[in-house]
């Protein structure tokens, strides 16, 4: 396929993901007080009683919707985003890869809210609390719609994404990037580079850096044995394709 057809069919695939973001920011708007609300809830359980969120200027209020609109439209449409992704991709690999489509986006799905899921009921509520304890009776948290949002949506997005770690190595393998053996021997560099990642997407503290980069060291064993699996089965296509030729 030409240039030009590439970038015609990304310019086709990237309009659809826009349609489908805007469709479903329309619909998380209708409910963005209960979005807001449900973001909000790890932190009403550890402030202090009385305590609520405020904002500072007229328009904050209503930019912070928004954002929860448009934040929650992600969530909503990443299957139908990591579908046009796969589309975009497929066709350049082999019929028998293209199969992996259905599984390919259930499980980018499912991996990325399930660390999506993690950081809400286990990375906040320890987070929160670890830094609302240096509340006195003399300093009171104060904290604005807007900060609170950036801060959640960051640990949110970041480790939804950084638990896609299984899927990419295992497509990766398939197409030849990496291996097993490579990977294996470079895990000590690998659980350094984690520690890095997780200190510059998390909160510059102990508690949510470890919170991170533990979950993350763990996807990796689980990386090693799926890439190991992935080999096998090219391999064993390999052989049956040269036994069949």
């Amino acid at each position: 396929m030409p240039l030009t057809d590439h970038l015609e069919e990304l310019r086709t695939r990237f309009i659809r993901i826009l349609i489908a973001l805007g469709v479903g920011f329309v619909f998380c708007f209708l409910f963005k007080e209960r979005i807001f609300d449900f973001i909000v809830y790890p932190l009403k359980g550890v402030m202090p009683e009385g305590s609520s969120m405020i904002f500072t200027s007229l328009p904050e209020a209503f930019f912070t919707y928004l954002k929860v609109s448009l934040f929650a439209a992600i969530f909503l449409t990443s299957p139908y985003t990591l579908y046009q992704i796969w589309k975009f991709i497929s066709p350049g690999l082999y019929a028998s890869e293209r199969k992996y489509v259905m599984p390919f986006v259930l499980l980018s799905t499912v991996f990325f809210v399930g660390g999506s899921l993690f950081a809400y009921f286990f990375v906040f509520p320890l987070g929160f609390a670890f830094f609302l304890a240096f509340a006195t009776d003399f300093i009171s948290p104060m904290l604005s719609m807007r900060d609170y949002l950036g801060f959640s949506m960051k640990l949110l997005l970041a480790f939804g994404i950084m638990f896609e770690l299984p899927i990419f190595m295992f497509f990766s393998a398939k197409i030849g990037l990496v291996n097993y053996d490579v990977l294996k021997k470079k895990r000590k560099y690998a659980i350094l580079l984690i520690f890095i990642i997780a200190a510059v997407l998390t909160p510059p503290d102990v508690v949510t850096q470890f919170m991170m980069a533990v979950p993350l060291i763990l996807l990796y064993e689980l990386s090693l044995w799926i890439v190991k699996i992935a080999e096998g089965k090219k391999k064993s296509s390999v052989e049956s394709r040269g036994k069949s030729s």
